[in-house]
């Protein structure tokens, strides 16, 4: 029992030592690759961007879009949450109920996928990456590593492919295209939506504006 009491010990210490390295590193380097991008089998296409190289309508969309509390929030939207509990215990469409943080936690360092021990450390990496990365990196980072369509990661390869043009200036209309893309890439299209992609990506530009207007990426924009 001691002997395995010391090998838990130790596990957990490596671990803890080894994210807090990993979560220092990305603050300063960009991240090269993720599992997600590793397991997909449809290749990688994508380009690494510093924020100030994307047009902030791609901020503003993003917020609009996945996470309109997310200048306040400390990496969990615990009535976000709890409303998507409650929606998906109707049954329906899923609702998910993570944040930009939370999934760029998820999208850098772990898998897809659900159950209570990814979760959990999904929720380690939020906390490291709120505390050590700050909104802005967090942001950074989470613009160029989710995936904007197949094969495609980066807000940068998705205005490309589906604009021809770079992320650095992008309509109000494009940049809620591509954030209206981003809960299921594999399956919608920025180019010519239909059904609910296009009416939620109408929904996410009109957002805009009033994310511009109630400062709702102050957090980022200082």
């Amino acid at each position: 029992m001691i002997r395995i009491a010391r090998w838990i010990a130790k596990s957990i210490f490596y671990f803890i030592a080894a994210s807090l390295v990993l979560v220092v590193l990305f603050k300063f380097v960009p991240v090269p690759v993720t599992a997600t991008m590793i397991l997909d089998g449809n290749g990688i296409t994508k380009d690494w961007e510093s924020l100030d190289n994307i047009d902030r309508n791609m901020v503003r969309a993003v917020i609009a879009g996945e996470d309109g509390k997310f200048c306040q929030h400390s990496g969990f939207d615990q009535e976000a949450i709890e409303k998507a509990i409650e929606h998906n215990a109707k049954g329906g469409r899923i609702r998910g109920g993570s944040t930009i943080s939370q999934q760029t936690a998820k999208n850098v360092f772990l898998w897809q996928g659900g159950g209570f021990f990814r979760k959990g450390l999904e929720a380690w990496f939020t906390f490291l990456i709120e505390n050590i990365w700050g909104k802005r990196r967090i942001m950074e980072v989470y613009l160029n590593v989710a995936e904007t369509g197949i094969g495609t990661y980066g807000v940068e390869a998705g205005a490309q492919r589906y604009f021809n043009h770079s992320a650095a200036r992008l309509t109000p209309s494009e940049a809620a295209r591509i954030a209206a893309v981003l809960p299921l890439p594999k399956k919608r299209a920025a180019i010519s939506p239909t059904g609910f992609t296009r009416r939620y990506g109408n929904t996410i530009a009109r957002r805009i504006g009033q994310v511009r207007r109630d400062g709702l990426d102050a957090c980022i924009y200082d």
